[in-house]
This record gives structure tokens, C-alpha cells and sequence, in this order.
């Protein structure tokens, strides 16, 4: 009997071995060596012993790729080293400063870069423990991602366990999801057919089919995944001297490359690989927005490092905009969360950038009449990467004897209040403050945000009926709803509600920087709320101050100074505040910086570098606690570092802080510094 099982095992070992090379011949190499029926035919053999035999199923089977039950949500996974973007060159010229400022920096007169498409998809990053995927997240903030290993696990050009007898402790692959072109117009051909609403663009459908809640939806959505460089290892075997050995080892591994990546030395170099890849464009069996330039040599990417979010080393050379003709139909008005009124241009639909447009952006009544833009019109449409479409220009010659000439309207479209346009300003404005319906909506989502009050579950659709119902009027309404006026909403129950209303409870012990920023004051973002809050201490000193006071804290100038002084001069914005206070909604506050005894700010002057994930505290609730008492919190390990601040897995920074001398704090010793 014990024969027979190990048989069968061996046998499994087999099928799952022959059937993961043709899912690598087929999509990485793109030259499958058996036909799709016999391909079925394996993978049906081996669901059948699996069925037989469930104890011989395991986490890396083919099998597993599919089936598996929907999550209920997604979580969240802290990345190991952030995930980066990329600065952008939109032109030859910015591409040879580029390119000067690296030979500048590293005192020779050529580099050599590795070169390789920008892939219109989605970055993803997926780690491997013992050679098993365990976890694969989305780039998200470049901190922290969604984790969707599941439906990851579905995609066959993505291995479920590395082809090596002695796998790596840690291998982190980071790469792109995307949707073949052919792909794409298959599966919009099957939406067609089911009368389903179509995608836009590969990208769209790419995106779509990766945040499916059920894997097995995901499973029926042709995805593909390319590499195109590692996060955070553990493996003797990875190449430590250029990005291109490092490309070749995860091909090695089964890993999918582009094919189009050459390393090139040189400005000439650059571009010449810049006007191969656009004359290629339309025939790559991808969508892709550009070129990505790296410096070939690791330890001359290390020389240069980082700068803010983005490395030095590296750009995004974008292709140029694309543009079509197309008519005018409408010019309708939006009006946006800080009450601006956005003329916009209902369009007659037209494919341009791999999307199908029908609305662009008119910015404002000026640029309308300076472009001489009427209804009727035939124009030329821009569309560049994710920017959102604009017209460009009006053809005269096509204008109809019945175009009409738009005005701006006097009062809001939404809720009838008078719309003003100040004299510095481009935009008109509605009056109507937190009563406009169309504002209410975008206060309370910006309320609820994750940087604000971060209320989990509060979604736009949720918004959208809380508002539609008269349940919601202000951010102050949503501590005031009880579990039945919730659970009688559209797709909620007392469970969901529950949940709902113990997020709302949470969110009342904020602090005075998220609470700043939730009031979604125009100008007022989350960088001018954290000076706000460091600088005046508390609420009470913001509401008062006048516009010479603001300007007083650093990076603060008379248009945001003036914003907020409008404002709370706005009676009904106070009532709201004081109905949230009422509520309970809290925070903790000091006496402000510009008054400041050294004893009320510690850490001035000090800066910190948080790695590693903490055991009870988020990075972003230490960095918020560092920073209120006057220190700064750093992204990188240098001389200037006074504290590095380790959690689990804390990754290089770690070891740059010993090998620096630079003191090194757990959270015990971190709360200890706090207090």
C-alpha cells in the first residue's frame, strides 16, 4: 500500500513538473511545445488524482491557481522596502539632463543603462519564502499594498515555487500585471456577447480583474506578469554587480522579461533606444507609455540613492501625448468638493491613448474663451498617460452655423447658490458650503479618507445613499446614525452596520494634523495640516489666527493663508466643528511651536528613520507622534540619522545604523523617548 501512495506521489510530482514547464514555455517563452487540448488533458489528470488523493494537494499545485473561496476583503501588506515610482522626461531634453546629472554625480563621462518599455499595467510585488510564494500585494501608497495572492496565484506566467533545489530564505520579485492586447479584445468580445459593459483599455481591464474578490473570476481574466527587478532578498545566488544580470537570473527562474531590455551607454544610447521601442509601439503585443532608463551598475545606483519618492538613478520617459479629432456635443458643469465649477465637454466618443473618451476638461470659463471653444465644434483631444483628456485646439474651418457660445452660469447647477469667482482666481465658486449636495458627498468621502479620519467601510456608495436618503447632511451627521437607519440602506444588515458605526466610533480619537486635513480646507493639504498642527497646537489658535499670524509658519503664503481665514469665517463650518467636538471627536494638543519651551519639543532638531513593521504601533501613528514633538522622520539612513527606530524584518537600514554608530530603538524604546 505504502508503495502504491509513493507511486502516486511521484507521479503527481511529475504531472505538476510537466505541466508548470508548458505554462513556462507557453507564457514566458512564448513558444508552447504541446497544443492547447493536450494541455487540458494534463491538468485534468492531475485534478483527478488530487481529487483521489486530497492529502497529496499542496499550496504551490497548478491546480491551485483557480477555485479558490472569494475573500470577503482585502487586507493590507506593509512592503519591505517601499515601492518606488519613477520621476518622468517628457522630451530629449529633459532626458539629457538627466543623463549629465548622473555622469555629474558620478564623475565619469558615460554610463551604461539597462532600457526596457514601460509597461502600461499595474506594479506588484511578490515574495517568495523557501522558494514558495507566500504573499503578493499591490504597490499601493508604496508602503503599504493590498494583498491579493490569490488572485496573483492565478496567473500562470507567474511561478508558484522557484525551479531550484536550494531555493533562497527570501526572494521579493517586483513587476508588472498586464493584459495582452489580444487578450483584451477577447475578453471584451465575450462581455459583448453576454451584454456586459466593456473595458476601456488593457489597463482598466488589467486592474479590474486583479482586485476581484473572488480568484476565480481573476482565474478567467488572461493576465500576464513581466519582472523587472527585486525588493528585499535573502539568496547567495543574486548578481550584486548590474540590473541586467539581475534581469537574466530571474529569467533564470522562470520569471518573465520583456525581450525588448538592451543595455545601452549613453545619452545617444538613450534616445535611439527611445525611437526604436516608439516605432515598435503599435506591433508589441503590450500597451506600454514609454521607456524606463536605469543605470546598469548597481553599486553606481547605491553611489547616487534617492531622492523624495523616486531614485536618481533611474526615469520614465514618457511617449508624447496622443491626440483625435472628434465633435463637441455639450458643455456640462461640475462642481467639485471645494465647491470650484469645472466646465466640462461632453464629447462624441473617440479612442485616443488606448481609451475611449467622451468627457474632457475645460479647466475654466478663461480657457474656454481663449481657445474660442463653442458647442458644435469639431476639436482636436489630448489624452497623456493618466492625465485626464483636455481639448487642445478648436478646427475653425468645421465650425456649424449653429455652434453656440458657452457662459459660465451665476449660480450653482447642484444646489442653486451663488457662484462667485474671486478676483485672483480662475474658477467660479459656489457659495453653498457643506448644503451643496454635490460637495456634501466629497466632504464626507474626504472626511472618512485613510489620511483623515480614516473611517473603514465609509465608500462612496455608502456616501452615496447616506446623502440621496437625507440621512447625512455634514461630517458631523455620521456620529449621530444609529444601526437602524444603516442596516435599513441598500446591501446592509446589523453585521454590516455594526461595522460601520464601530469604525465611526474609533475615528473620534484622532489627531489635530488628520482632523486639519479631514475639513478639506482648499489648499490645505496633508503636508500644510501637519505644519498647521506643529506650529499653532491647537484648533482654537487655527480658527482665530488671521492671515499675517499663518503666513508666519513656514511654507504658508497668502493664498493658503487666506483660504483658511474663509474658511472659518464661514459660520456654518464652525457649527459643524463644534457639533463633531460635541460627538466626541478628540485629538491631542500642545502649545504650538512658535511658543515653544525646549521642553514642549524634545525633538527639535532631531531626525528618525522607521524600518521594520512594529508590533502595536503603525509607522504612520509613530511618525505622526515623532513629528508633534518636534522631530523629523526620514526615509533613509545617514550621518545625520539620531535615531533608527527597528521593527520585524527591518531590511538594510538596520544594518547601515550599526555600521554608522547610530543608536537603534525598539517601540519599547521609542514610547520610552515619546514620553
Amino acid at each position: 500500500m505504502n508503495d502504491n501512495i509513493e507511486k502516486i506521489k511521484q507521479h503527481v510530482q511529475d504531472l505538476r513538473a510537466e505541466i508548470e514547464l508548458h505554462n513556462y514555455r507557453y507564457y514566458v517563452l512564448d513558444n508552447p511545445s504541446i497544443p492547447d487540448a493536450e494541455y487540458d488533458k494534463l491538468l485534468r489528470e492531475l485534478q483527478q488524482v488530487e481529487q483521489d488523493y486530497p492529502q497529496l494537494i499542496t499550496a504551490d499545485s497548478p491546480t491551485q491557481r483557480v477555485g479558490a473561496a472569494p475573500l470577503k476583503a482585502f487586507s493590507q501588506i506593509t512592503h519591505r522596502i517601499p515601492m518606488l515610482s519613477l520621476n518622468n522626461a517628457f522630451d530629449d531634453t529633459e532626458v539629457e539632463v538627466f543623463n549629465r546629472r548622473v555622469c555629474e554625480g558620478l564623475s565619469v563621462e558615460h554610463v551604461e543603462y539597462t532600457v526596457e518599455p514601460k509597461f502600461d499595467g499595474l506594479a506588484v510585488s511578490l515574495c517568495y519564502e523557501n522558494g514558495i510564494l507566500k504573499t503578493g500585494a499591490t504597490r499601493g501608497d508604496g508602503n503599504t499594498g493590498e494583498d491579493i495572492t490569490l488572485n496573483l496565484k492565478t496567473i500562470k506566467s507567474i511561478p508558484l515555487s522557484l525551479p531550484v533545489k536550494n531555493p533562497p530564505p527570501l526572494l521579493e520579485v517586483r513587476g508588472e500585471v498586464l493584459m495582452l492586447k489580444a487578450d483584451f479584445l477577447a475578453l471584451n468580445q465575450r462581455q459583448l456577447a453576454k451584454g456586459e459593459k466593456e473595458f476601456a483599455n488593457p489597463r482598466n481591464a488589467a486592474a479590474g480583474s486583479l482586485r476581484q474578490l473572488d480568484p476565480a473570476i481573476t482565474a478567467t481574466r488572461r493576465l500576464t506578469f513581466f519582472s523587472y527587478g527585486v525588493g528585499q532578498y535573502e539568496d547567495a545566488h543574486m548578481p550584486h554587480d548590474t540590473h541586467s544580470n539581475i534581469l537574466s537570473y530571474l529569467f533564470d527562474l522562470h520569471f518573465p522579461v520583456a525581450k525588448e531590455c538592451q543595455v545601452v551607454t549613453g545619452l545617444r544610447g538613450l534616445l535611439d533606444y527611445y525611437q526604436a521601442i516608439g516605432a515598435q509601439r503599435e506591433n508589441l503585443p503590450y500597451a506600454i507609455d514609454g521607456v524606463v532608463y536605469k543605470i546598469n551598475s548597481l553599486s553606481q545606483q547605491e553611489k547616487l540613492g534617492f531622492v523624495s519618492r523616486a531614485p536618481r538613478f533611474a526615469i520614465a520617459h514618457k511617449f508624447p501625448a496622443q491626440e483625435a479629432v472628434t465633435e463637441l456635443l455639450a458643455i456640462d458643469v461640475q462642481v467639485g468638493r471645494t465647491g470650484a465649477l469645472t466646465p466640462v465637454a461632453r464629447l462624441k466618443p473617440v479612442f485616443v491613448g488606448g481609451v475611449t473618451v467622451t468627457n474632457a476638461t475645460l479647466h475654466n470659463a478663461d480657457e474656454i474663451e481663449r481657445k474660442d471653444v463653442r458647442i458644435g465644434d469639431t476639436v482636436i483631444v489630448r489624452r497623456a498617460g493618466d492625465v485626464i483628456p483636455e481639448i487642445v485646439s478648436v478646427i475653425p474651418e468645421k465650425r456649424p452655423n449653429d455652434s453656440q457660445l458657452f457662459t459660465m452660469p451665476s449660480h450653482c447647477p447642484v444646489c442653486g447658490a451663488k457662484a462667485v469667482r474671486l478676483p485672483d482666481e480662475a474658477a467660479s465658486r459656489c457659495t453653498g458650503g457643506l448644503f451643496c449636495p454635490a460637495q456634501r458627498k466629497q466632504a464626507i468621502l474626504h472626511f472618512a479618507s485613510r489620511r483623515a479620519l480614516d473611517i473603514e467601510g465609509l465608500g462612496d456608495k455608502l456616501v452615496d445613499q447616506m446623502v440621496d436618503n437625507a440621512i447625512v447632511r455634514t461630517p458631523a451627521d455620521l456620529y449621530k446614525l444609529g444601526i437602524t437607519a444603516l442596516a435599513n440602506l441598500e446591501r446592509m444588515a446589523d453585521k454590516s452596520a455594526n461595522n460601520i458605526l464601530q469604525a465611526i466610533e474609533k475615528s473620534k480619537h484622532t489627531t489635530l494634523a488628520r482632523f486639519i486635513y479631514a475639513l478639506g480646507i482648499r489648499n490645505v493639504g496633508e503636508a500644510t495640516a501637519k505644519d498647521l498642527a506643529a506650529h499653532l497646537g491647537s484648533l482654537n489658535r487655527l480658527i482665530e489666527a488671521d492671515t499675517e499670524r499663518l503666513q508666519q509658519i513656514p511654507d504658508i503664503g497668502p493664498v493658503v493663508a487666506q483660504s483658511i481665514v474663509d474658511f472659518f469665517a464661514e459660520a456654518h463650518n464652525c457649527e459643524v466643528i463644534e457639533q463633531l467636538r460635541a460627538s466626541g471627536v478628540h485629538w491631542d494638543e500642545h502649545e504650538g511651536k512658535s511658543s515653544l519651551s525646549a521642553a514642549a519639543a524634545p525633538l527639535q532638531g532631531k531626525t528618525f528613520v522607521l524600518t521594520g513593521t512594529l508590533p502595536a504601533m503603525s509607522r504612520e501613528a509613530a511618525k505622526e507622534r515623532i513629528e508633534a514633538l518636534g522631530g523629523k522622520v526620514s526615509g533613509s539612513v545617514s550621518k545625520k540619522t539620531d535615531y533608527v527606530v527597528v521593527g520585524a524584518d527591518p531590511g538594510s537600514k538596520h544594518d547601515k545604523a550599526l555600521s554608522l554608530g547610530i543608536p537603534v530603538l525598539d517601540e519599547a524604546g521609542l514610547l520610552e523617548l515619546l514620553q
